[in-house]
């Protein structure tokens, strides 16, 4: 396969959300089309809801785990657990590049957004924040891990 990674930054820089970018650019990999998998990790963008919880791109890549190897099964505890444990050591590739999976640590704010309203792409707007290079690392992990 033809790593897809340029293409996740690119779509950040068209305007979607780090979880949009990274969710969108691989979830038909898994039978998603494409208008479903941007409203799916739509409210994830910018910590979830831009309250600068889990980074979006991390969620996204939580996502992808589940559509390849999530469990469908309430009863099986194995599935719940081997789910969680992808999910896990995800997040630990994440974490041994940037130190936390924190959209308000990766950014260097403190708290929550007061407006949930979205800021202006601007050139400083990219400058001045990590996701695109986030955004880089969740999608080498996606390759790495579930491709």
């Amino acid at each position: 396969m033809v790593s897809r990674v340029e293409q996740a930054v690119a779509t950040f820089e068209a305007g979607y959300t780090c979880a949009q970018s990274v969710f969108v650019t691989y979830a038909d990999l898994f039978g998603m089309d494409r208008e479903t998998a941007l409203k799916l990790s739509s409210p994830m963008g910018g910590g979830i809801g831009r309250m600068r919880e889990v980074c979006g791109a991390v969620s996204a890549m939580a996502l992808l785990a589940g559509l390849k190897e999530g469990n469908t099964d309430p009863a099986n505890e194995e599935g719940k657990e081997n789910i969680y444990l992808l999910t896990r050591r995800m997040a630990e590739k994440f974490k041994e590049q940037h130190d936390t999976i924190i959209c308000r640590e990766l950014l260097g704010i403190e708290g929550m957004e007061e407006s949930a309203k979205p800021s202006e792409r601007t050139p400083q707007y990219y400058e001045e924040r990590p996701c695109l290079k986030v955004i880089a690392t969740a999608a080498r992990i996606v390759e790495e891990m579930l491709l």
